[in-house]
């Protein structure tokens, strides 16, 4: 377990990584004892350095490492959480820049959940998650790491804020009581060819209500709830895909929408 200033020494490299699009050497190859309760504290610890130093805004929460795709592809097994503000969102008409704001990134497509209502652990149901959220909407979220190479344990990434990048959410929207969301499929493409596809039961083996579900209990264990007009990313069902400048990538879930993201 880490004291009190390794957890904020941590934090203020990963801060540092973040705004000068630099690489650091993996947390737990340098602190072995590192907690995954030190991992948090570290994320908020960063997260606070963004809202105070920056004026960012927390807009929502993401779940991360949800399929088996994604665990095995970063030997990471079991999901994690981390903050979304306002400093992350991408228009949907908006080309995302890699060169001047990313450094190694993946994109993911997932089906992003946007609350009504508040969501306060211990004891959510998949059926709160369903009365709670207004509307879900097709999403990419554009992952990145500040820890070199992608050589993350599960402490690394949450640490990291969950490898946030940024995100963009899709148009068009519909009520996830009218679908079957373990059961919707997902077609992510690049430059027009199609890369992947997923469905709804790839999330934690059941549904990305399963995911929402998971979040507010585990938030809720921190005091920490999921609030009426969040956005929630509940996961990806696919392969992360490594892009570059000069792509453009396009996910499609069925009974849901589609939207895409260009890179520059």
């Amino acid at each position: 377990m880490l004291q009190p200033e390794q957890i904020q020494t941590f934090a203020d490299e990963l801060y540092h990584a973040l705004r000068h699009q630099q690489m650091l050497a993996p947390l737990t190859e340098r602190a072995p004892d590192i907690t995954i309760e030190d991992a948090y504290a570290i994320s908020s610890a960063l997260l606070q350095k963004r809202i105070e130093i920056d004026g960012e805004k927390v807009i929502g929460k993401k779940i991360g490492v949800t399929s088996k795709a994604v665990q095995n592809m970063l030997g990471v097994h079991q999901p994690d959480f981390g903050y979304l503000t306002d400093a992350m969102v991408v228009d949907e008409s908006e080309p995302l820049s890699l060169t001047t704001r990313m450094i190694q990134p993946r994109a993911e497509g997932e089906i992003a959940f946007v609350l009504k209502h508040d969501l306060i652990g211990p004891g959510v149901t998949a059926t709160d998650v369903l009365r709670a959220t207004d509307f879900v909407v097709p999403c990419f979220e554009i992952v990145d790491s500040r820890v070199k190479d992608w050589k993350i344990k599960i402490q690394d990434t949450v640490a990291d804020n969950a490898s946030c990048g940024y995100f963009l959410l899709g148009s068009q929207a519909a009520d996830p009581r009218k679908l079957d969301l373990s059961t919707v499929g997902m077609v992510v493409e690049l430059n027009g060819q199609v890369i992947s596809t997923g469905a709804g039961a790839a999330a934690l083996g059941s549904s990305p209500v399963s995911c929402v579900v998971w979040l507010a209990n585990t938030l809720g264990k921190f005091g920490v709830p999921l609030k009426a007009g969040e956005v929630i990313l509940s996961g990806s069902l696919v392969p992360l895909q490594p892009v570059k400048a000069g792509d453009y990538m396009s996910v499609s879930i069925g009974g849901i929408g589609r939207t895409a993201v260009r890179f520059t």
